[in-house]
């Protein structure tokens, strides 16, 4: 799989960690960025890493920060982006099967080092299950074309 990667400065350290992670499995990795711990703007990253993936050069997005908020609410913003927090496994796979997440958020102050392989694995892995999800969803599309 394809995958775009991104994160500001707090979740710099976080982000090379997923990077071996995607890396060791196989993937092919685009890295938007952050490259050091000094300080940057999350929008960037985010907008980044979604261009990627509405472009289809990325099958799926990660993100980092300290939180996880903001990469969340900027990916967000932008039409056709659904990015899932996830500080735990659970939480990974239940965004992709019932919200068709695209882009994974993680938070680097939150999530223990030991649960990143198991957060990005099963959100990589997990297909949307439609169904009533999906009637959801289509909810969601509207609000994006209201003005």
């Amino acid at each position: 799989m394809k995958i775009a990667l991104g994160a500001d400065h707090k979740g710099y350290a976080y982000k090379e960690l997923v990077k071996s992670i995607l890396s060791q499995r196989g993937h092919y990795v685009n890295d938007h960025g952050a490259f050091s711990e000094e300080s940057t703007d999350y929008p960037d990253y985010a907008r980044a890493v979604a261009d990627d993936v509405l472009a289809k050069i990325a099958d799926y997005g990660v993100l980092i920060c300290w939180t996880g908020n903001g990469m969340a609410i900027a990916a967000n913003k932008i039409k056709g982006i659904r990015a899932g927090l996830a500080l735990n496994p659970e939480m990974a796979e239940l965004t992709r099967s019932h919200n068709d997440a695209n882009v994974l958020v993680i938070a680097a102050k939150y999530t223990p080092l030991e649960s990143l392989g198991e957060i990005v694995d099963n959100f990589l892995s997990t297909k949307f299950d439609g169904g009533r999800h999906e009637r959801r969803l289509n909810k969601i599309r509207k609000f994006e074309d209201e003005k």
